[in-house]
């Protein structure tokens, strides 16, 4: 039986998903420092970019303004990722996504601020649910792992500052050219920020990968984690709702931590009131779709 495009497009966002949450899995594996595993990804993706954008010629067709714009939101991604990953090594990849999941949150206080609309009530009662769920995680992990969890709720306030931000000034432009300019302007922020910490005596367990396996993550993580689950998502939204399209991707840290168990046997380290807690962040970001269109079906 063939598949409607419809159908398609769902396969495509949950496969999209399904490698944005692989993204902390190899993050876990990756042995390398946050820091310097962003850099490798930001740099490997923003390469792979340049045939989606006909190697820069693209880049012509934007204002100057615009292009600055784009430049200081891929800043805040890059601090975004170095923090996401640094949750990751200092608690491990199940913690780091359910303090990702607090991303709406801080978005439901931080974008009426910045785009100057209406606070949204039922945002803001959905978020307060957040809270008891990351007492719970908080309260059910070991001691060491709570510099990860700061860690991973700052990944998450940057995470809400760029989407916001992208939201604000996204325009007619090319979603791959955007794309280009933020990643490549967060690897120019994080050579800057390399060098001035060498200047300072940091130095780096490793730069250079040291193994095949790690050279291996890297690039499925850039290639396929990143480019390609860009690339997925922006095709399934071709024949999606932004309602249905949310709604697959509010489950990333469902796919995420899942994968987690499977692969990095993580629920042998987290207490099950750790995955309650979980659980209770994660159903107030669900509901919140279908709470939302109920309300508006009233309002008609």
């Amino acid at each position: 039986m063939k598949l409607t495009n419809q159908q398609i497009a769902y396969l495509q966002i949950h496969m999209a998903v399904i490698l944005f949450g692989f993204t902390a899995i190899l993050g876990d594996l990756i042995q390398l420092p946050a820091i310097i595993l962003v850099w490798w990804r930001v740099l490997i993706t923003s390469i792979s970019l340049l045939f989606f954008i006909r190697f820069g010629k693209n880049l012509n067709e934007m204002a100057r303004k615009q292009l600055i714009n784009y430049a200081i939101i891929g800043v805040v991604i890059g601090l975004h990722w170095i923090c996401f990953y640094g949750s990751i090594k200092l608690a491990n990849a199940s913690v780091s996504l359910i303090c990702m999941s607090t991303t709406s949150l801080f978005t439901s206080v931080f974008e009426p601020i910045l785009l100057r609309t209406k606070i949204n009530r039922l945002e803001l009662i959905l978020s307060a649910c957040v809270i008891p769920g990351m007492v719970l995680v908080i309260n059910n992990v070991p001691l060491n792992y709570i510099s990860g969890i700061w860690v991973g709720l700052a990944s998450a306030f940057l995470a809400a500052v760029f989407s916001t931000l992208n939201k604000k000034n996204i325009g007619g432009s090319d979603p791959y050219t955007i794309s280009f300019i933020e990643l490549t302007s967060a690897w120019i922020m994080i050579s800057v920020l390399l060098f001035i910490m060498w200047l300072f005596g940091y130095s780096p367990e490793a730069f250079i990968p040291s193994d095949k396996e790690d050279w291996l993550y890297l690039i499925i993580l850039a290639l396929c984690c990143t480019t390609l689950a860009h690339v997925l998502s922006l095709k399934a939204l071709k024949y999606l709702t932004a309602f249905a399209s949310n709604l697959v991707i509010n489950l990333e840290p469902i796919y995420g931590i899942l994968l987690a168990i499977l692969l990095l046997n993580e629920h042998k380290e987290l207490t099950p009131m750790f995955y309650v807690g979980g659980a209770i962040i994660v159903i107030s970001v669900l509901s919140y779709p279908y709470l939302n269109k109920k309300l508006n079906a009233q309002k008609i």
